[in-house]
């Protein structure tokens, strides 16, 4: 019926014999890789693993990794011997409602045991349901919460077994929880460490007495992982922890460092031409404000960025002394007071809570850390109800948020959210009407300004200063991955 039929017979067994050769290739090829996994867990025992704090009791059952909650128990965990530094690991996971643990990695102990830091995987059955968060372990807190993450949120199931998978290379740490893309970051606090399974902590709560976490399939990859990590999601956004320096992702997606970490480029005297000759100090990549005996903008005096923003996110980590006093300011006016005293602007609140006493002035806490000052106090809008703000105490670093999108604005305080309003409405017009900007025609709706860092007489200090400016992305159309 066809001409040619030998040649054509020749063409399709060729053919098929070379694809069962590649189909024999990627059988190969998978074997291989899968050859590459060990397992961390022989499914009968405990070998390769001990434990740190000696409350909790951890056994196998069943091919299980199991742990009882019990009241009174402190923090326990079942840690790998062996160390990791770059890895994929994979394991699944069943929690009864109502207990946290979570699964550390490149952590350490320290003080005889009593003390762990470096990261962990969260694992959370409350209706906050954060699992695959990251969490700092040793007092960083969350350093990648699923606030802004509505998908992952719902991707853990309650009693049931759960799939989990972090790949780890370098400074970027990856989660995934059943397959949805939970968390992004970048940070590199601790480079290697052990593998922890973490045993809930109760307290006294008789109600989840008895209630366990169960883990099992657990396994690790430590070589190939180029080659075998998941591609990169641009749907799920990249928290960066690196100081005075942005990922080629945040370049790419339009972020700018906004301090450059060494000079004064880009900044200015709020009242002067230039940068002020004394009460600023730049050392080892940390912009700070001097102390002067809390008096309010006496000695360098406020600086602000020469460019002027109306549609941003702005970024930065800052730390403050006991007792300090300080803000971030934008929709900043720098004309409009003369004489002694800070510019005016809508301000994102630096303040010691517990030592300075302007934590209980204004109305009920509008002028505590992460509030819109004197106009909307912070509370954390991101957790369960009655949930504290999450802010370090002082030496250590917090992490400021800012995000304008027209009249609509929020305040971050370490990724929780703490403030969000409206300009221009008839509730922010009331705000400003009983506060100490109402004075101001117009405080706080101008179109555009500079951002602002206060001299509040207090040392308080400033790293990773970056903005997106949204009206520049919008207009030239940076790639968000989308």
């Amino acid at each position: 019926m066809y001409k040619n039929t030998p040649q054509r017979l020749i063409y399709f067994l060729l053919l098929f014999f070379m694809l069962s050769a590649c189909n024999v290739d990627r059988k190969s090829d998978y074997k291989n890789s899968n050859s590459e996994w060990k397992s961390l867990f022989d499914g009968s025992s405990l070998d390769g693993w001990h434990q740190l704090g000696s409350d909790a009791q951890y056994y196998v059952e069943n091919g299980m990794i199991v742990v009882t909650a019990k009241t009174g128990y402190a923090n326990s965990l079942l840690t790998t011997h062996e160390k990791y530094g770059d890895f994929i690991l994979e394991l699944d996971v069943k929690v009864d409602p109502g207990l946290n643990s979570g699964v550390l990695f490149r952590s350490h102990s320290r003080d005889g045991d009593e003390h762990v830091y470096g990261y962990q995987l969260e694992i959370d059955s409350s209706s906050r349901r954060w699992s695959g968060g990251i969490y700092g372990e040793g007092g960083r807190g969350w350093l990648y919460s699923l606030s802004r993450n509505s998908q992952a949120r719902s991707a853990f199931s309650l009693s049931t077994w759960n799939h989990m998978r972090i790949e780890v290379i370098g400074t970027s740490i990856r989660s995934w929880v059943n397959g949805i893309p939970a968390a992004d970051l970048i940070d590199d606090l601790t480079l290697d460490g052990f593998i922890g399974l973490q045993a809930p902590s109760i307290g006294n709560d008789l109600s989840k007495e008895g209630l366990q976490v169960r883990w099992k399939n657990i396994r690790i990859k430590t070589d190939g992982l180029m080659s075998f990590k998941t591609p990169e999601n641009n749907g799920t956004e990249q928290f960066s922890f690196l100081k005075n320096e942005l990922t080629p992702r945040e370049i790419k997606e339009g972020w700018e460092l906004l301090w450059d970490g060494q000079t004064t480029v880009g900044w200015k005297s709020a009242k002067g031409d230039g940068f002020p000759k004394k009460g600023w100090n730049i050392e080892d990549g940390v912009l700070s404000v001097l102390s002067s005996g809390g008096a309010e903008a006496r000695n360098g005096g406020d600086i602000i960025t020469i460019r002027e923003f109306s549609n941003f996110e702005l970024e930065l980590d800052f730390r403050f002394t006991p007792g300090a006093n300080s803000g971030i300011k934008y929709f900043v006016d720098p004309d409009l007071l003369k004489g002694k005293g800070s510019a005016i602007g809508l301000e994102f609140q630096i303040l010691d809570d517990e030592l300075h006493p302007d934590a209980k002035r204004g109305v009920s806490g509008n002028r505590t850390i992460g509030s819109l000052y004197d106009l909307i106090t912070a509370v954390n809008q991101s957790e369960l109800p009655n949930s504290p703000k999450q802010v370090y105490p002082p030496g250590q670093w917090n992490h400021a948020r800012i995000v304008v999108q027209g009249d609509y604005v929020e305040h971050w305080l370490n990724n929780i959210l703490v403030v969000k309003y409206y300009r221009g409405t008839q509730i922010f017009r009331a705000l400003v009407a009983y506060s100490k900007y109402a004075k101001w025609p117009n405080f706080g709706e101008w179109e555009k300004g500079p951002i602002l860092l206060q001299d509040h007489g207090d040392l308080v200090s400033f790293r990773s200063i970056k903005i997106k400016d949204l009206t520049l992305y919008k207009e030239h159309g940076y790639d968000n991955g989308t």
